[in-house]
Parts: C-alpha cells; sequence; structure tokens
C-alpha cells in the first residue's frame, strides 16, 4: 500500500476528512435546528453549489483565455 502513495498518510488523511465534514454537517444541524439528515443534505447541497460555481468560473475563464490567443 505504501508504494502506491497511500498507507498510513491516506488513511489519517480520510479520518481528518470525515472529522471536518462531521463537524461542518454539525455546525449546520446546530445553527439551524434541524435534523442530521437534513443537516446532511444541506451540507451536501451546498458543496454542489460551489463546484458548480467553481466549474462556471473556470469555464468562464478559459474561454476568455482562449479567446486572446
Amino acid at each position: 500500500m505504501a508504494a502506491r502513495g497511500r498507507g498510513i498518510g491516506g488513511i489519517v488523511s480520510w479520518f481528518i476528512r470525515i472529522v471536518i465534514y462531521d463537524i461542518c454537517i454539525t455546525g449546520i444541524q446546530d445553527a439551524l435546528g434541524v435534523s442530521r439528515m437534513a443537516a446532511l443534505f444541506i451540507f451536501l447541497g451546498l458543496l454542489a453549489l460551489f463546484a458548480f460555481g467553481a466549474y462556471m468560473l473556470r469555464k468562464r475563464m478559459s474561454s476568455e483565455a482562449d479567446a486572446e490567443i
């Protein structure tokens, strides 16, 4: 496993991500007073919005770079 760049570091990285996601979901749950499942869907919706916004920004910036050439 370590030869492929994973191993203990990959496992630790995975656990850190899980803890951060859990903190975010718990924060949404406490702030809005919703169930954990609703907070999870809100969190996933926010991630989807950020991903879509980044995709649109990248698409716009790459088309502007192509136009300058």
